[in-house]
């Protein structure tokens, strides 16, 4: 067995990073910037957690879609960080097609967007043309924002309040909760109203609608996530001097006596003074020495919640946009995802279904007879067209559950171990377990470490202000 110490011939401190989604990528980033020895550890063979690019046939797909507002300040850090950023642009202003499978002809298609307004005027042309709301719901939506925006962020009570009941209570009738607040909620909080902390949904509501102007247009990589979060991220960390190693499962963390962590791995114990778990919830429990966090069976208690998402290749172009939000069909968010696969002919349209938990086991042969036609109902284009392929990608457990009381289970950054840290969508970031989240979390590990430490955190504080 071999054994790597903690500090090398320079005398620089060494920190180990377990897991190689964006929380750990960001961590280690951050950790060797500060110039500590940092080795990063990934069981899977790729980097990128659960957003990632596989191959299938000539096609690169990424396992869902991704997407990301202009208030992620820690995401468009991390791309700028990996130079990533020209790959995934995001829209020059806010804009969202709605087509209504059930509305009549010509009343189909309403659109979300903000005008140059300041807020929360930036949003009210949209609200007034929005034609699948009827001008009773649309005022009361308003009011409804209105009330929404006046709420204290801080407040620990609105973690335990639920969503669904608080916009009831605000005059908010069913119509009102699918056309708008499910379309926007259930995508990035991947849950209903109903199975929402009001904590979370009104921290999505208020930095993405209700802060600036322009923080809710929305980016996505014109790429294979691979390409962002694998590749770019890979050559990265190996300019930051960082020792990535993939297929490399991590069996224990354990304290030594003076102070150091000892990581064992198969073949392997690597010595460190510094180590952050950047795994989920459960692994990460499992790995906990004793006594690091008070109530560790809490981690046990966060839920998960899945996303499931229809691959579906045409033999003709059947869209025009690049997406559009659905009413009216089970059918979501469709994306194009043709150029960004690699697709010479036809058209690759990936849909991504949010709480999903109805649907996340049903055989393909289901799933296909049930969002082929529905996909027809929405896009007359694709009536007539030839299916070149069509496929599902399952992640059973793609987010933590936003459910009312989860904000007091997540754990922040620090441990009761003195140089053992936590980073995860599901810490204690104020965000719901989006790819900001993550790489806030990363921020926040390795702030917490590159203090206890003494060492510089001048290229992390900007940053970690923007995404405290």
């Amino acid at each position: 067995m071999s054994e790597v110490e903690s500090t090398d011939d320079s005398g620089r401190t060494a920190a180990v990073v377990i897991g190689g989604g964006l929380a750990g990528i960001t961590a280690a980033l951050a950790l060797a910037d500060a110039g500590l020895r940092v080795t990063l550890l990934e069981g899977r063979p790729r980097l990128g957690g659960l957003a990632f690019s596989f191959e299938r046939g000539e096609l690169t797909v990424d396992n869902g879609q991704h997407v990301f507002l202009r208030c992620c300040t820690a995401y468009r850090w991390f791309l700028d960080r990996v130079d990533g950023t020209a790959l995934a642009p995001l829209q020059d202003r806010l804009d969202v097609p709605v087509l209504d499978a059930e509305a009549p002809p010509g009343r189909r298609l309403g659109r979300i967007g903000r005008g140059a307004l300041p807020v929360p005027l930036h949003l009210a042309r949209s609200l007034v043309t929005y034609q699948h709301l009827s001008l009773a719901e649309r005022a009361k939506v308003g009011r409804a924002a209105l009330a929404l925006k006046g709420l204290d962020l801080k407040d620990p009570a609105l973690d335990a309040q639920n969503f669904g009941d608080w916009l009831a209570g605000h005059g908010q009738s069913r119509r009102a909760v699918e056309a708008l607040w499910d379309l926007v909620g259930v995508a990035t909080l991947n849950a209903v109203a109903q199975d929402c902390s009001l904590g979370l949904a009104a921290m999505v509501f208020k930095t993405g609608l209700l802060s600036d102007p322009g923080a809710a247009d929305i980016g996505w990589a014109r790429v294979p996530l691979g390409e962002l979060h694998d590749t770019l991220a890979r050559k990265a960390l190996d300019s930051a001097g960082v020792r990535t190693e993939i297929r490399t499962r991590v069996t224990s963390v354990s304290p030594y006596e003076n102070g150091r962590w000892s990581v064992q791995v198969p073949g392997e114990r690597i010595e460190a003074d510094t180590v952050v778990l950047a795994v989920p919830q459960r692994e990460a429990h499992d790995l906990l020495p004793e006594g690091a966090l008070d109530a560790p069976e809490r981690l046990l208690d966060i839920g998960t919640a899945p996303i499931l998402n229809v691959h579906v290749v045409y033999d003709r172009k059947v869209l025009t946009a690049p997406f559009f939000a659905a009413l009216g069909s089970p059918v979501q968010w469709v994306f194009d995802r043709t150029e960004a696969s690699g697709l010479r002919e036809g058209q690759y349209l990936a849909l991504s279904q949010s709480a999903a938990q109805d649907e996340i086991d049903e055989p393909v042969a289901v799933l296909r007879e049930r969002y082929l036609p529905e996909l027809e109902r929405l896009l007359p284009g694709a009536r007539g067209a030839g299916v070149k392929d069509f496929f599902v990608t399952r992640e059973r457990t793609a987010t933590f559950a936003p459910a009312p009381g989860v904000g007091r289970l997540r754990p922040g950054a620090r441990t009761k171990a003195p140089g053992l840290y936590l980073a995860g969508a599901w810490t204690a970031t104020g965000w719901p377990a989006t790819m900001e989240s993550a790489v806030r979390s990363g921020v926040g590990a390795a702030e917490a470490a590159l203090g206890a430490l003494g060492r510089p955190r001048d290229h992390l504080l900007g940053l970690f202000e923007e995404a405290a």
